[in-house]
C-alpha cells in the first residue's frame, strides 16, 4: 500500500517523502510546484504534477493506487499574506482540504495526517501552550487551518477514518544529509531570511516590532528542526497503523527564543555581523508562542535529536549557502 503526500515537493513535505522512502515505503507525491521544486522530491517516490483541489485528479490517484494514508502538507502558510487575502487562504487551505478529505473517504483511505499550526492558538496568557488551550486564531491562516481540523474531526466521527493533527510551531533547519531544505524564494521564515541576509542575498533582515511584551521586546517562538518534526509524523503514522486513536499533537521543544536571540545564533554560525533594519509589527503576529509538547513525547514516544538552536541555525545556513547551485542546476 502507498502513502499519498500532498505538497511533497515543498519544504516540510519533501523531508517527509525522504523519511518515508528511506524507510522503504511506497510514496505518491502530489504537488502543483507553485512553491515546491521537482528536484526536491526523492527519486524513489512517484510524482504527480497537479493541484490538490483537482477532484478528478484525486479520484484518479486513489483509484490507481491503494492508498493507506494521506499526509497533507499542501497549502498556503504566510500569515501576513492571509490577512491581505483571506479568501485565497480559505480556498487553498480549507476548501481544497475538504475536497481531499472527501476523496479519501470515498476511496476508503483509513488514515489521514494533517499539517496544522500553532497559529490556531492566537495570543495566549500562559506559556507553554498545550493542546487544551483555547483556540483563538488571530489570522485567516490560523483560522483556515482550524476549520480544516474541525472538518477532519467531524468526518472521522462519521466515517471509518483515523487521523493525527500535528500543530507545528516554527519549523527551521535542513536535512542533515543535505538533500532538502527551505528553498522558497519568498519564504518569510526568520532563520531562512537571516541566512539570506548573512549571505548577501537580501540587503538586511527586518525586525518586525521591538515593542512586544517580551524581555527584549521582540517576538518569541519555539523553533523545531524539520527532521525532528518529520520524526513526529513518522511516529503518528506508526500509531495510526497500530489502531491508535485519532488525536492532536503540538510539535515543538518547549523552549522559546526571541528574534534577537536568533540573530545572535546566526551571527555565531556565520561568524559575521548581520545587517538588520527595524520595521513595524506584522499583522497576525502573536508576541509569544512556545509549545507544551509533553503529549507527543508521552503518547507517540517522540524523541527529538536536533533541539539545539545553534545546530538548527547552522543547518539552515549551510543549506542556504548550497541552494544557489541547486536552483541554477534545476
Amino acid at each position: 500500500m502507498a502513502i499519498l503526500v500532498t505538497g511533497g515537493a515543498g519544504y516540510i513535505g519533501s523531508h517527509m517523502v525522504l523519511a518515508l522512502t528511506d524507510a522503504g515505503e511506497d510514496v505518491v507525491v502530489l504537488d502543483n510546484l507553485s512553491t515546491g521544486f521537482r528536484w526536491a522530491v526523492a527519486p524513489a517516490a512517484r510524482f504527480v504534477h497537479g493541484d490538490v483541489g483537482d477532484e478528478p485528479l484525486l479520484d484518479s490517484i486513489f483509484s490507481g493506487s491503494e492508498i493507506e494514508a494521506v499526509v497533507h502538507f499542501a497549502g498556503s502558510i504566510v500569515v501576513p499574506d492571509s490577512v491581505a487575502d483571506p479568501l485565497g487562504y480559505y480556498l487553498n487551505n480549507t476548501v481544497k482540504t475538504r475536497g481531499l478529505i472527501a476523496a479519501a473517504v470515498k476511496a476508503g483511505v483509513p488514515h489521514f495526517i494533517f499539517s496544522s499550526t500553532a497559529a490556531v492558538y492566537g495570543i495566549q496568557d500562559e506559556m507553554p501552550v498545550t493542546e487544551k488551550a483555547r483556540l483563538d486564531p488571530i489570522s485567516p491562516y490560523g483560522t483556515s487551518k482550524l476549520m480544516s481540523e474541525l472538518m477532519l474531526r467531524d468526518t472521522a466521527a462519521a466515517h471509518d477514518l483515523s487521523y493525527a493533527v500535528l500543530r507545528y510551531f516554527n519549523v527551521a533547519g535542513a536535512d542533515p544529509a543535505g538533500r532538502s531544505g527551505q528553498s522558497t524564494p519568498r519564504a518569510t521564515h526568520l532563520i531562512k531570511a537571516a541566512s539570506q541576509a548573512a549571505l548577501g542575498d537580501r540587503p538586511y533582515l527586518e525586525i518586525f516590532g521591538r515593542d512586544y511584551p517580551t524581555p527584549d521586546g521582540t517576538c518569541i517562538r519555539d523553533y523545531i528542526h524539520v527532521t525532528d518534526l518529520i520524526s513526529a509524523h513518522m511516529a503518528a503514522l506508526k500509531n495510526l497503523r497500530a489502531d491508535g486513536p485519532s488525536d492532536i499533537f503540538n510539535c515543538g521543544y518547549g523552549t522559546g527564543y526571541s528574534v534577537l536571540e536568533v540573530i545572535k545564533a546566526v551571527e555565531r554560525a556565520t561568524n559575521r555581523p548581520l545587517p538588520v533594519k527595524d520595521a513595524p509589527r506584522r499583522a497576525g503576529d502573536a508576541p509569544m508562542l512556545v509549545a507544551g509538547a509533553d503529549k507527543v513525547r508521552a503518547q507517540l514516544g517522540w524523541v527529538p535529536h536536533h533541539a539545539d538552536l545553534n545546530e538548527i541555525v547552522a543547518s539552515a545556513f549551510h543549506w542556504e549557502d548550497r541552494l544557489k547551485d541547486k536552483l541554477s542546476a534545476a
